[in-house]
């Protein structure tokens, strides 16, 4: 093996270099993985398009590939083994652990306050936990919609939606037409999509929404009529867009006692009309990261086949010197499904 390898280095705001760095040296619990897939996240658009990440690191947290060597005390994992990457590893022994909570746990690291080192690159290094075995059957590239298909389930977890209630997703950008796809799967049928992009209202409707509509077709009460309920009021918002406006207009179009679930991170903070919430008893909640059995659960949506796949992630990959331009084409709206990154 070469002592180095590609990985797309951040180096400012808005800029990416596919430069040569070291493969990095494993430890005796780690994992050194040669990527195969690696998906684009609405987070890595933040760290490098909106100046939120380290210089020096790279990015890439939805991955799959094949394990290229071992440290020498890992036993469950050999040369050659398939695999898909999975939550990072939690302390297991703080209250939100115990709780069965680990997105909350107290041990966590705050995203883009250290440098990243991730699978944009031809080799990506894990702990021997924090990775799961590709599941017979399954393909590598359709495996790498396994972290975000969790992030998509945590928000569904989190609203407490069951099959009957009406939802309401506003964006569909990848995790929000994951989140239409899996909302569908698991027998919730009555789901709208707003979004401003004519590609994502399409995949939108293709992936499972039964209406799509332009924000701007949102009714928003004005503040005068806080007590007001919009006529098509739904059960749910997952507000998966992380602008501001899109939250705003979430609070109002919820049945009294609805909850809204702010899955999509931004830059600009909203402001909700406090009286809304307090007269109609909203729940505003947020999902981070996934569910205790996330991972779980969305390979076996992906093995049985529940999710359009196709039409979820873009029909063409991109390299390492591709990628600046696609995240570019998705923060504009020219692509509208995943992109995946083939190191």
């Amino acid at each position: 093996m070469s002592e180095h390898m590609q990985a797309a280095v951040l180096r400012g705001r808005g800029r990416l270099e596919v430069s040569a760095v070291p493969v990095p040296t494993l430890g005796r619990d780690d994992v050194l993985v040669a990527v195969d897939w690696c998906g684009v996240c609405g987070s890595d658009l933040h760290m490098v398009l909106d100046g939120w990440g380290a210089r020096g690191g790279w990015g890439g947290h939805e991955w799959t590939g094949r394990i290229a060597a071992v440290g020498e005390d890992v036993t469950r994992w050999a040369e050659g083994d398939a695999v898909v990457g999975g939550p990072s590893v939690r302390c297991g022994q703080c209250r939100a652990c115990r709780a069965g909570r680990p997105s909350l746990c107290e041990g966590r690291d705050t995203p883009g306050t250290g440098q990243e080192h991730g699978a944009f690159a031809t080799y990506t290094r894990v702990g021997e936990g924090e990775l799961l075995a590709l599941p017979d059957g399954l393909d590598s590239r359709a495996a790498a919609l396994t972290e975000p298909l969790t992030v998509a389930l945590h928000g569904i977890t989190q609203s407490g939606v069951v099959p009957g209630q009406r939802v309401l997703v506003l964006g569909a950008g990848p995790i929000g037409a994951l989140s239409i796809a899996a909302l569908r799967a698991l027998g919730v049928d009555d789901v709208t999509c707003a979004e401003p992009g004519e590609r994502r209202r399409a995949l939108a409707a293709k992936v499972g929404a039964t209406a799509v509509c332009h924000p701007d077709d949102l009714e928003v009460p004005s503040i005068a009529e806080p007590g007001r309920v919009v006529d098509g009021a739904v059960d749910v918002v997952l507000e998966c867009s992380g602008h501001a406006a899109a939250m705003e207009a979430g609070v109002a179009q919820l049945i009294p006692g609805g909850t809204l679930v702010l899955v999509g991170a931004g830059m600009a903070s909203p402001r909700f009309d406090p009286n809304r919430i307090l007269l109609n008893e909203l729940v505003v909640t947020g999902a981070n990261c996934y569910d205790q059995d996330g991972f779980e659960r969305a390979l076996e949506l992906l093995v049985a086949g529940a999710l359009p796949v196709d039409d979820l992630i873009e029909p063409e990959g991109v390299g390492l010197d591709g990628l600046l331009d696609a995240m570019h084409g998705l923060a504009e709206g020219r692509l509208a499904g995943k992109v995946l990154v083939q190191p």
